[in-house]
């Protein structure tokens, strides 16, 4: 089974000026303690998909500096130096962020951890000046994709704890959790929001219901691909588990376009949570399943900005056709 790493994204709170997330991840305490101080697991997931970083020094006390540089997929450096105002080990981290040498900091970090039952929940308050520069910061960090490394970082910890590859990605959407629910399970409504954009989808069989599968077609530019999809677990209105493998009309296995290392099959968990009676919180979380070779692994790791442009622009749909109903 997949971790449940549930999270709610970037929202403003009661206070204009500050920014909310709050994520719950399925490791201990000491393991998320160590993602965040350990340089060279900092490494592995800081940052919106695409980037790599580079730390410089980092002192790790109350009034210690962390200097580093976060690199952008098109070349461009941001340098960055945070200073620490509180440290108190595995429970609280306050520091300014988004200062240079030349520039001070842009805004105050406050991140609690705590832990119930073998689980990690992190809350994060980000402060700006003032509700002006709050707005544009959350429009920023979206339009960057910054929300995504906390979804790297629920990857990493995956792999940390139990050595397997895995892509997670969350949205929380502003719609009652059986609505939402019931958007992934009927295949009429499945077909208008999950195919890429620029393509639709064609069912051929169509049975959403644990035990069954079904098979589908997505059209687009390129062509034509076959999808078949296996549903392992349906448990209304929490959770959906399933394979999927590209295959031709007579099911047979395919290739997957574009790549030549693609893992035949993947186990798809979708984990929904109601954050309010409007509100419901989707995490996805894919992992090959199977025999899977190291050119396989490194081909889902190569893919995930990928993956992640591709459920952005179908959860984007998505939210679309939720407003409508």
């Amino acid at each position: 089974m997949a971790p449940r790493n549930e999270t709610s994204e970037l929202r403003r709170t009661k206070d204009a000026k500050d920014l909310s997330i709050t994520r719950v991840y399925d490791a201990p305490l000491q393991a998320v303690w160590d993602a965040w101080t350990v340089p060279e697991q900092v490494a592995r997931w800081w940052g919106p998909r695409g980037f790599t970083l580079t730390t410089h020094s980092r002192d790790l006390r109350t009034g210690g500096t962390w200097r580093y540089t976060m690199h952008g997929p098109d070349g461009v450096d941001y340098p960055n130096v945070a200073t620490y105002l509180l440290v108190e080990p595995h429970r609280k981290l306050i520091y300014d962020h988004g200062a240079t040498d030349e520039r001070p900091a842009l805004f105050r970090v406050t991140v609690t951890f705590s832990e119930s039952e073998g689980r990690t929940t992190m809350e994060m308050v980000s402060t700006l000046p003032t509700a002006e520069a709050a707005a544009q910061t959350e429009t920023f960090i979206k339009k960057a994709g910054g929300t995504g490394t906390w979804d790297r970082l629920a990857e990493h910890l995956a792999e940390k704890s139990s050595g397997r590859t895995r892509f997670v990605i969350n949205r929380v959407f502003v719609a009652p959790i059986a609505r939402v629910f019931e958007m992934w399970t009927d295949p009429g409504l499945l077909a208008k929001w999950l195919p890429p954009e620029g393509t639709s989808m064609r069912f051929l069989r169509s049975g959403i219901a644990q035990g069954q599968s079904t098979l589908f077609a997505i059209t687009g530019a390129d062509g034509t691909m076959h999808v078949r999809a296996e549903y392992l677990a349906i448990e209304p209105p929490h959770r959906i588990v399933y394979t999927q493998q590209f295959v031709d009309e007579a099911e047979q296995p395919a290739p997957a376009p574009g790549s030549d290392h693609w893992p035949k099959t993947l186990l798809m968990t979708v984990h929904l949570v109601a954050e309010a009676a409007d509100r419901t919180r989707v995490t996805v979380t894919t992992e090959a399943q199977g025999e899977v070779s190291p050119q396989e692994l490194a081909a889902l790791v190569a893919e995930r900005p990928g993956m992640t442009r591709g459920w952005t622009g179908s959860f984007d749909a998505l939210e679309g056709l939720l407003e409508r109903a």
